[in-house]
């Protein structure tokens, strides 16, 4: 990692991330009557719910030509065409692998809700580097590179000093398999009246960087892929947010689940954990799990 240009890498991200948030506002824009499933040309991936459109494929497709262009050689993993886990290509003696998600908040973006946006990471053994989050529709920036902070344009980013859980706003977000919606419906039942509330915006990316900007003290969610956090996590952790990241083996040495994704500040972070410990065992004691 030492060889890396991390300034370097970011700036690629956010040069790559911005084209493809261009090119994700200009699909989306003329289409503004209709039904929902009239306005976007959409399909779907694990469930009806589960929602992928044709711009999701045109800003993954247009990410890999730029990232081809200016990091050759690289590998890619996205959401919509795959490619070998970070973790995977370490294995084999890989190195640098490109993690994107070309819109994060897909649902939001198919009815006209502004909050999505194009992440673009750069990670090496599973660690995020460097990084970018683009908000087509406000115009956003978000970026970040490992030791160097995180920024919302030219603007420092840091967590807030909420150390009190009563006190704490806590975001969240739901799976698209109603197991595990349900599921998730209900740790949230049981943690929302120790908080000071709750949000759910639709979009992991953009909850994790409300994080980091201050906008909320926590970010909580089940069942995350490495898109969904790759680009959110570094520029949370960079703001001075505790991160608990699923890891790359399905481990689970800490209870709180091998797929469970958590960022806060450093005094809410361990009493939030022990409360959703606490939470899954009465979710789970009472057969919901």
């Amino acid at each position: 990692m030492s060889t890396l240009d991390l300034a370097e890498l970011r700036s690629v991200a956010l040069r790559v991330a911005a084209e493809a948030a261009e090119l994700v506002a200009r699909m989306r824009a003329p289409v503004t009557t209709g039904t929902a499933g009239e306005r976007v040309t959409v399909d779907t991936k694990s469930s009806e719910t589960d929602v992928v459109t044709a711009g999701d494929r045109a800003a993954e497709r247009l990410i890999r030509e730029r990232l081809a262009e200016l990091r050759r050689g690289e590998p890619v993993y996205g959401e919509e065409e795959g490619g070998d886990r970070p973790d995977q290509r370490s294995a084999h003696g890989g190195g640098l692998t490109w993690v994107v998600d070309p819109i994060d908040g897909t649902v939001n973006y198919l009815y006209g809700l502004p909050w999505y946006a194009v992440s673009v990471a750069a990670v090496v053994d599973w660690q995020p580097v460097a990084a970018a989050v683009v908000e087509p529709v406000s115009g956003r920036q978000w970026t970040a590179a490992l030791g160097q902070g995180s920024h919302l344009g030219s603007t420092p980013l840091r967590v807030t000093a909420t150390d009190r859980l009563e006190l704490a706003l806590i975001g969240t977000g739901f799976a698209y398999t109603t197991q595990r919606r349900r599921w998730q419906g209900r740790l949230v039942a049981e943690l929302v009246g120790t908080v000071r509330d709750m949000r759910r915006c639709g979009s992991a990316v953009l909850e994790l960087c409300s994080v980091a900007a201050g906008w909320q003290d926590g970010f909580l969610e089940r069942g995350l892929n490495p898109w969904d956090w790759a680009g959110g996590s570094l520029i949370a952790a960079e703001a001075g947010a505790v991160l608990r990241l699923p890891g790359p083996d399905g481990s689970d040495p800490d209870g709180l689940g091998a797929d469970f994704t958590m960022a806060a500040t450093p005094g809410v972070a361990g009493p939030l954990a022990e409360l959703v410990r606490a939470a899954m065992r009465e979710v789970d004691g009472a057969g919901a799990g």
